[in-house]
């Protein structure tokens, strides 16, 4: 079954390589400045860096961590607070970071996985760039992202 799937994305779907993986732990929202406090403490995490939700009137006093990237050794993850615009139940995300998200996505879906949001350009620090969200047959979320802007398809010429 494994093999099957593999061979339809492949010949259905444009090629995407990608430059990195980072696990992105979501905590419950309020969270993850405890949680940054704990992998520190515990496994000596380097923060990296930190990007928050702009403080909004309506909102709670302290604005959610939209990600702060933690460094232990030669790895990082990140750090998220959950907020409806993540979509995602507390638990962990694979981010996966790409030139071409439309490809990626596509080879996605074509293997099996669920578009759980538009591809979408954002400007804030940990999603900067070009976002896709899926979720894989076994319940597992992975956002695909780029640095760059989201490529337009441009139509071909008839021969």
């Amino acid at each position: 079954m494994a093999e099957e799937i593999a061979a339809a994305a492949a010949a259905k779907s444009p090629a995407a390589s990608f430059m990195a993986m980072k696990a992105q732990v979501v905590v419950p929202v309020q969270k993850a400045e405890e949680a940054v406090a704990f992998y520190k403490a515990a496994f000596g995490a380097e923060e990296v860096k930190r990007s928050i939700y702009p403080k909004r009137k309506a909102d709670q006093e302290i604005p959610p961590v939209l990600c702060a990237e933690l460094k232990v050794g030669g790895s990082c993850f990140l750090v998220c607070d959950q907020t409806d615009d993540l979509a995602v139940a507390v638990g962990l995300v694979f981010r996966l970071k790409t030139d071409d998200v439309e490809a990626a996505i596509s080879t996605a879906v074509t293997a099996g996985a669920a578009i759980t949001s538009e591809i979408t350009e954002n400007e804030d620090g940990c999603y900067g760039g070009v976002v896709g969200k899926v979720k894989d047959p076994f319940g597992v979320s992975w956002i695909v992202a780029s640095d760059g802007e989201k490529r337009s398809v441009e139509p071909q010429a008839a021969a």
